[in-house]
């Protein structure tokens, strides 16, 4: 049963991502009224973006978590650090790439990922 909770969850977050640029992002950007941070509404669109494909990658953390769970090396503990570390690598790429370092959350996400490694490799 939890295998096919972990398959929803990559599916969930494959099909919130497509639909959500599809339907969702492409026309709320068509807009003429967002919000004009940092001089334009640029900034505006890439941390949406960016905000709205970073629930896909928490999704797909969570369906590790659960694999973690059911195939475990011994150590849930440890598995599970590296799990978070690795979507939060994951997450400080996107929100440099997305906004190409001007949201600040990437700095955070890679303290939070460094933390969680080494504290992993520790334990």
């Amino acid at each position: 049963m939890l295998e096919a909770a972990a398959f929803l969850l990559l599916f969930c977050g494959i099909i919130h991502s497509y639909l959500g640029e599809k339907y969702i992002l492409i026309r709320l950007f068509k807009r003429d009224n967002l919000p004009k941070l940092l001089g334009s509404d640029w900034f505006t669109k890439r941390v949406l973006r960016f905000a709205w494909h970073l629930t896909t990658i928490a999704w797909w953390g969570f369906a590790a978590i659960i694999c973690c769970i059911l195939y475990s090396s011994g150590n849930y503990s440890i598995d599970i650090l590296h799990i978070i570390a690795v979507v939060f690598i994951l997450s400080g790429v996107m929100s440099l790439a997305f906004t190409r370092g001007k949201h600040l959350s990437w700095l955070f996400f890679f303290c939070i990922a460094g933390l969680c490694i080494a504290v992993g490799n520790n334990y």
